[in-house]
């Protein structure tokens, strides 16, 4: 849905910014908010018709009101998780201020009677369901490798108490989760995904993002596709760290009276996530990295990239970034592909600036979503020209993956069956990555935990990987089949059903 510049309206946002208060500190009454030097957020008129005018669907049950007890409780990590981590939460306006409590975890129900109070920012927004205010707060000078428990304050009360443990000082094993584009079929499809990772493999310690967590542009009120996406992940989010990267559903359309466009970062951005502030201007609120226990996670900005002119501080920040890095592994996290799996062509921008980083900086995993297929590859001249080099004992450059976890699917282009390594097509997937000292192990689910795609990579004292593809049975490849429809799309799916995967020119 395309917003026209004349009808955007800066939401009423008065921040109020409480002074934060350090997990050390004594517990104490928060003082009474007082005005923000932060900058205002623009917001946008709250949509009731699509641009053809039919009405706009709600969410079932309309369900996502703002009340006196907190909801939306999303955990981030600082750029030292070890050491700081983040939370932000949603109320209805009878909570004024951002107000949390915080504990080194015991395991009796004595929580609160070494709780020090934390206090941070809180930020109005107004949406179809009224006016909410998003609350933000840190916990600093936390100890590395500690479970710590906390809880957050609504109107009526305090929230249960969730758990999560700051990382270790130092290189030490761990999980993570990556997630491609969730944005459609939010609730209905993509929490049966989430869920079942955190099912099927216990201790996941980070969940990336690879951007468009929302449709936002699309046929549901922006208010309501945040709430599934909320619901979707429910505790999990609260309690293990989330680090979401922009993907272009982040961003709405701008038309300007001369009939230019543009994009706008939507607000629900700014409100929903505590993230590091170590990015790079213009977008530091969308640009950042985090040093996880020997690896480092960059994530950047590709709609801004391409679209609004950040293109040149993203990679000099990047080359910086990764030059500094003193972490084994280093992984970079954003939205558009290098390498598509379903458009006629590659991001051809994205492609000629980052890519040469990419390479001259050894960066391990590239992990992307935006293509609503999946992909992974390993050489640009394709998957017989990589397995031949891996037999004849070649070091692996960047691995580029690209996933999906939501419902909206994209037909295959014409290179997918013969460039990657691996493809999907109609299937929503997660991915399951275990990192331990210089081996690190990738491996790709399906929504009902099937395993579909893995691979091990193997460091050398040099600093060069070997990949070795795994003998675990794997099922086959998933492709759509038989006869195209008009638009180009085949009419048989994977499962035997219809094929959902529209072809994408």
């Amino acid at each position: 849905m395309r917003v026209r510049f004349s009808t955007i309206l800066a939401l009423p946002l008065t921040v109020a910014l409480v002074a934060a208060v350090s997990n050390g500190a004594a517990a104490q009454k928060p003082p009474a908010p007082t005005a923000s030097p932060l900058p205002r957020t623009t917001g946008f008129p709250i949509p009731t018709r699509t641009e053809d005018g039919a009405p706009i669907p709600r969410s079932p049950g309309q369900p996502y009101a703002p009340r006196n007890l907190a909801d939306r409780i999303v955990l981030t990590p600082g750029a030292d998780p070890s050491r700081e981590m983040a939370v932000a939460f949603r109320t209805d306006t009878a909570q004024a201020s951002a107000q949390a409590q915080i504990a080194i975890a015991v395991d009796g129900p004595t929580l609160e009677e070494q709780a020090k109070t934390v206090t941070g920012i809180t930020l109005p927004i107004d949406s179809s369901y009224g006016r909410a205010l998003y609350h933000q707060l840190r916990f600093t000078d936390l100890t590395p490798d500690t479970v710590y428990a906390y809880r957050v304050k609504g109107a009526a009360g305090w929230s249960e108490w969730y758990q999560f443990r700051t990382a270790a000082a130092q290189a030490k094993p761990f999980r993570f989760l990556y997630l491609g584009d969730v944005q459609n079929g939010i609730l209905s499809y993509a929490s049966r995904v989430i869920r079942q990772a955190f099912l099927s493999h216990g201790d996941i310690r980070l969940t990336v993002h690879a951007g468009d967590l929302v449709g936002q542009r699309d046929d549901l009120d922006h208010d309501d596709e945040w709430g599934e996406w909320n619901q979707a992940g429910g505790y999990n989010y609260a309690s293990v760290p989330q680090l979401p990267a922009t993907g272009n559903h982040e961003y709405a359309d701008l038309i300007a009276p001369d009939g230019s466009e543009s994009r706008i970062l939507g607000p629900y951005w700014h409100a929903q996530f505590a993230l590091p502030k170590n990015g790079v201007d213009p977008v530091k609120a969308t640009t950042y990295f985090v040093d996880y226990q020997g690896v480092r996670f960059i994530v950047l900005d590709g709609t801004a990239a391409i679209d609004l002119g950040a293109m040149q501080q993203q990679t000099a920040w990047l080359d910086a970034t990764l030059a500094s890095s003193t972490a084994k592994w280093n992984v970079v996290l954003f939205h558009q592909p290098v390498f598509t799996c379903a458009r006629p062509k590659d991001t051809a921008k994205i492609k000629a600036a980052w890519k040469p980083v990419f390479e001259a900086r050894k960066v391990d995993l590239v992990l992307q979503g935006h293509d609503h297929c999946y992909a992974r590859l390993t050489s640009e001249a394709g998957r017989e020209a990589s397995a031949k080099a891996r037999a004849d004992g070649s070091v692996q450059g960047p691995v580029y993956l690209v996933s999906v976890t939501g419902s909206k699917m994209y037909g295959v282009n014409d290179r997918a069956r013969t460039q990657p390594d691996r493809t999907a097509e109609a299937t929503e997937l997660y991915q399951i990555v275990d990192v331990d000292g210089a081996a690190l192990k990738f491996r790709t689910y399906t929504a009902s935990g099937k395993l579909y795609d893995g691979f091990d990579l193997s460091k050398g004292a040099d600093g060069r990987n070997r990949l070795s593809e795994i003998a675990e049975p794997k099922i086959a490849e998933r492709f759509c089949s038989g006869p195209r429809d008009a638009s180009g799309s085949q009419t048989i799916g994977p499962d035997g059903g219809r094929c959902v995967a529209e072809f994408k020119d």
